[in-house]
């Protein structure tokens, strides 16, 4: 019988929900296989106690994966690779990687950001990526203990546009057996870049003016700022010809709506608490570089960029 093995690379809030619910399932199940890859304390207190994963969906709080390992290159053969890691490490994460890509390997990246799948392309050519977007309100209590509230964590997965003769369903199974919420698409980039309308604006604008969620919906000039950067997105989008609704942004404003009104973003939390590295690029930064690529003025979110850079280093 073939072994299924899954590697979890980075514990932190969306790495730690998904691969809980991994390792908790198939702890017993010989024909797949869970090895996670931790550094530091998180390493040690995983080896000493397990992962805890604080959620109303799991009574059983702890779990232990088949392996632990501190360093991607201890891995022996891997089938699936979760890459859970923050959007400035995936270029290292990619380049420590591209050794264990085989033809058939497949890697999930569970990030933010609508310039992934390329960056991913750029260092590793070979193997099989399947764009994806996740939706989880989890984050790092402390080492080795992530908190989840709200909704179950969601993962909406497409097929790999170089190899669409893929089929990932197999492996969709195994991921819904493990009680992950998991919808397929055959092309997931329109739910990416709807989710980017979102997360781009409203953290570009909150970051910049330390406003929350609510504070920005219903500020008449800061509401215009995030409109003019979605229009940016939008002109992007048309471009690359990914099909969104026609009323894209009127869907990001209604969505924001729904937030608990002080609801601070991630990137507004990084810039006002002095973070070294942020999400600026992933969002601003990749708004800019297709800008540039496609021939299509960005100035706003150019323009919201290099003040919230301005402000870092005032």
């Amino acid at each position: 019988m073939k072994t299924t093995e899954f590697a979890i690379i980075g514990l932190g809030g969306v790495g730690g929900y998904f691969g809980f619910k991994l390792a908790h399932q198939y702890a017993d199940d010989p024909a797949v296989n869970i090895s996670f890859i931790a550094r530091g304390q998180t390493y040690d207190t995983v080896k000493e106690k397990g992962l805890t994963l604080l959620s109303a969906e799991n009574p059983e709080s702890v779990t232990k994966p088949h392996q632990l390992f501190r360093e991607i290159s201890e891995l022996g053969h891997t089938d699936v690779f979760l890459i859970c890691v923050k959007e400035y490490d995936l270029e290292n994460i990619c380049n420590q990687l591209k050794d264990k890509v085989n033809h058939d390997t497949i890697l999930i990246p569970l990030m933010n950001g609508v310039d992934i799948y390329e960056r991913i392309r750029r260092i590793i050519p070979n193997g099989i990526v399947l764009p994806s977007c996740v939706y989880v309100a989890s984050h790092i209590k402390e080492k080795g203990i992530v908190e989840h509230k709200g909704n179950p964590g969601k993962i909406i997965l497409g097929k790999d546009p170089m190899f669409k003769e893929f089929d990932p369903q197999p492996i969709v199974g195994l991921l819904k057996e493990a009680s992950i919420d998991i919808e397929y698409k055959e092309n997931s980039f329109p739910a990416i870049w709807s989710k980017f309308f979102f997360i781009a604006s409203f953290g570009l604008v909150t970051a910049r003016y330390n406003k929350s969620i609510g504070q920005v919906n219903e500020d008449p000039s800061l509401k215009e700022r995030a409109s003019q950067i979605m229009l940016e997105i939008q002109s992007i989008a048309d471009q690359k010809e990914i099909n969104l609704p026609q009323n894209i942004i009127e869907q990001t404003f209604l969505k924001a709506s729904t937030f608990p009104y002080q609801t601070p973003t991630s990137l507004q939390l990084d810039v006002q608490s002095g973070k070294e590295n942020t999400e600026l690029e992933l969002f601003a930064g990749a708004i800019i570089n297709y800008g540039k690529s496609l021939g299509i003025p960005v100035p706003e979110t150019t323009r919201i960029y290099h003040e919230i850079k301005d402000g870092q280093r005032a």
